[in-house]
């Protein structure tokens, strides 16, 4: 009951030579950043590293120093 008259679907095999034609194609489609694009996007991946490394730092600073008070309270 599930469908018996319907025909499955075959993918065709694709050859090497095709896939290589084929990925050479979609390649020539992609947007390739300018250098200046890929410096600023750098630059801000770097400042957010940064900024991320400093807030984690204090959160990690403050539970270190909770937890050191709570087990002198002990």
């Amino acid at each position: 009951m599930a469908d018996e008259g319907k025909a499955e679907v075959k993918k065709k095999k694709t050859s090497p030579g095709e896939f290589v034609r084929q990925v050479r194609s979609e390649t020539s489609k992609v947007v390739w950043p300018t250098r200046e694009e890929t410096i600023r996007t750098a630059i801000f991946v770097f400042i957010l590293v940064i900024i991320l490394s400093l807030f984690f730092l204090g959160v990690d600073s403050v539970f270190g120093a909770t937890v050191r008070w709570l087990l002198e309270i002990v």
